[in-house]
């Protein structure tokens, strides 16, 4: 298979009164794996890199935050738009 690369427009909304720990939080662990670039902004966040690697790395961490949000009682929403190949 011939690698792609794309990138991933995402906003996150923890439905809670301190959401900005947790969009924080989620931002720092994406930025940890080296091989994706993350830019991030006020509204959102891109995440560039190899097909199979931001989506594997968006599996884990968008459970990781369900999780936790799940732990706490609360709930998330998370916005993506995807753009590739480039």
């Amino acid at each position: 298979m011939v690698p792609m690369q794309i990138g991933v427009e995402i906003s996150l909304y923890p439905l809670a009164e301190r959401f900005a720990p947790e969009i924080h939080d989620f931002i720092a662990r994406l930025t940890a794996v080296a091989d994706l670039k993350v830019v991030s902004s006020s509204l959102s966040t891109q995440v560039f890199g190899d097909y199979e690697r931001v989506f594997e790395t968006l599996h884990r961490e968008l459970r990781a935050t369900f999780a936790s949000r799940g732990e706490q009682g609360g709930k998330a929403a998370f916005v993506l738009k995807v753009l590739g190949p480039y």
